[in-house]
């Protein structure tokens, strides 16, 4: 194994909030996200969402009130995450689900800017 495979943060907990629509990660590097389910819906890894080549893909607006439905392994690299909208062919790898954690408020702030350019809403 490489130094950079030891190194990539791994989970050491995925919980699902549902009340609060959250899930939260742990990651053996110390750190921790809560990272909401609209959050996470419109960063979607999907290639429905975002395209199968380079580029950011469409925005995905109106999912404001969407929450997490449930949670699948896919073996031991991502999880898929079902969303109440029904959304589910997103895989988030480990290292997908700590850089949204890491990332969080300039890619909030992109998707946000997006929305406004777009003329559209979180619904």
């Amino acid at each position: 194994m490489t130094t950079a495979a030891l190194a990539r943060p791994w989970p050491l907990s995925l919980t699902v909030r549902r009340a609060d629509r959250v899930l939260s990660v742990a990651f053996d590097d110390g750190r921790s996200f809560e990272l909401a389910a609209e959050y996470l819906r419109v960063m979607t890894p999907s290639a429905a969402d975002r395209g199968h080549g380079a580029g950011q893909g469409r925005t995905v607006d109106g999912k404001r009130g969407v929450g997490i439905a449930d949670l699948s392994p896919v073996g031991a690299y991502a999880v898929r995450i079902k969303f109440t909208d029904g959304h589910d062919t997103g895989l988030y790898t480990w290292d997908e689900l700590h850089r949204l954690g890491r990332d969080h408020d300039r890619l909030w702030a992109d998707y946000l800017a997006r929305l406004e350019r777009e003329e559209l809403s979180r619904g």
